[in-house]
């Protein structure tokens, strides 16, 4: 396991154009995060749930890794088995910055680029595009019940028991751009030997104080900091 966890969040790839949920703008106000989000919409609410995230994977075309991305690309690379990177994010902006998709970062909420077969678990990768007559039919099984593979609100998130391994040796703890409302990061931050935290504003769902270093600004202004101590913690 990595001496080193990173864990990010939305703040991270908000300087890169993708929206979160929690602002306002662009698709989150075009749908309701109860008819697009939710566990069951998928069953209630098919058709609205497909397009959306098909107007969320093709959104993702244009959209480039910022400073943040390529640098914690850069320490992962120079420090393989010693960093891991670990997002909440669905997009594929660690990839573009040149990491190996669930080999060098990993995605827990799932990977929009991706989509998943409903009868066998099947998962494959459709790029940018809709899901449509040219790829909604399964390689393995040839089903056509196919949905994207995102962990909707409510839905087990089978990649947790891997953060859960990864922070069993961490020593530190690195959390950039994460409000800590899905991940109790308090709870992490209070049982390992160093911790950073870096949000452009504090959350009342984390407890600064509980973090030896905190960072509020821009993970591309922060992330000089974040390396320089990443390094020396592994030096």
């Amino acid at each position: 396991m990595a001496k080193v966890v990173i864990l990010s969040g939305a703040g991270i790839s908000a300087e890169s154009g993708i929206n979160t949920f929690r602002e306002s703008g662009g698709l989150w106000e075009e749908y309701s995060i109860q008819e697009v989000c939710q566990v069951g919409c998928l069953e209630s609410n098919r058709t609205k749930t497909l397009e959306f995230y098909d107007k969320r994977r093709m959104e993702l075309q244009d959209k480039e890794p910022n400073i943040a991305h390529k640098i914690l690309a850069k320490l992962k690379k120079k420090f393989p088995n010693d960093i891991v990177i670990i997002t909440q994010n669905v997009d594929n902006l660690f990839e573009k910055a040149g990491l190996n998709h669930n080999i060098d970062v990993i995605h827990l909420h799932g990977f929009l680029p991706n989509v998943e077969c409903e009868d066998c678990g099947y998962t494959y990768e459709i790029g940018y595009n809709k899901l449509d007559n040219s790829n909604n039919i399964c390689p393995k099984c040839s089903s056509k019940k196919i949905r994207p593979h995102i962990v909707m609100f409510g839905e087990m998130a089978p990649m947790y028991q891997k953060l859960e391994e990864e922070l069993y040796d961490c020593e530190l703890f690195v959390v950039i751009g994460t409000s800590g409302n899905v991940i109790g990061v308090n709870t992490i931050a209070n049982f390992v030997d160093k911790s950073i935290l870096n949000n452009l504003e504090p959350s009342d769902a984390i407890e600064e104080e509980l973090f030896d270093i905190v960072l509020y600004q821009k993970a591309s202004i922060a992330i000089d900091t974040i390396a320089s101590e990443i390094e020396n913690f592994l030096n």
